[in-house]
């Protein structure tokens, strides 16, 4: 072998080794008598239109996911082709959303954990009833089952990251569909982020009805509008 599959075998190796290390917390749990454990994460929240999106994820052990990670830190064409992976290999994987509308009436914070509820609902219609529930950064309200929250838990914990991904991808895919409902806006590229293409797009057209119409920026290009 020369130096060139030496460097590539010991790549895959430490690649191998990440993957591994990502499902380390879920053992202990699984080791602790936890045998359905299901991680959560939200995408969109800083978004300023469409929906907030959540993912709930439930692994039976380490599975073999090279480049699972942090959805924020993949290509797109990597997270999709993973994303495609995690709902072959998970024993449950689903995604859960809630509405502009539902953002503007109840506050995004609660609209966060709206989704991640539904997320879980949707796992647990299917039959699978996790025991524990692994969330990044912040506790669920309202769930029956014990939680643990951690901080950079979508860069720390696989079931967490694999629920980054697929929210992520679904998530896009909702976007992708507005940007041809509502093509002034860009959608397609900035995902409702408040970039200044989209900021810029505002203050021409005004919002659309998935704009989230009680966020600082929407309001203040909202205004812009009407006054041109």
């Amino acid at each position: 072998m020369g130096f060139g599959g030496s460097r590539n075998a010991c790549d895959l190796a430490a690649e191998r080794d990440r993957v591994a290390c990502l499902f380390a917390i879920e053992g202990e749990a699984h080791a602790e008598g936890h045998a359905l454990i299901a991680g959560v994460d939200e995408v969109g929240r800083g978004c300023v239109a469409g929906p907030v999106y959540a993912g709930a994820v439930v692994f039976e052990g380490p599975l073999a996911l090279p480049g699972l990670d942090d959805s924020k830190a993949l290509l797109p064409e990597v997270r999709e082709a993973l994303a495609i992976r995690i709902h072959g290999a998970a024993r449950g994987a689903a995604v859960g959303a809630a509405t502009a509308a539902e953002i503007d009436a109840i506050g995004i914070v609660a609209a966060t954990f709206l989704a991640m509820r539904r997320a879980l609902e949707s796992v647990r219609a299917s039959g699978i009833l996790p025991t524990l529930v692994l969330v990044d950064a912040f506790r669920i309200p309202g769930l029956d089952v014990p939680q643990r929250a951690f901080v950079r838990g979508d860069s720390r914990i696989a079931a967490i990251a694999a629920a980054s991904i697929v929210a992520k991808v679904a998530r896009d895919a909702r976007m992708n569909e507005l940007d041809r409902r509502f093509p002034v806006y860009g959608f397609g590229s900035h995902k409702g982020y408040a970039t200044p293409e989209h900021l810029s797009a505002l203050r021409r057209h005004g919002p659309c009805p998935e704009h989230r119409l009680t966020f600082d920026r929407v309001v203040a290009r909202r205004g812009a509008a009407k006054a041109a």
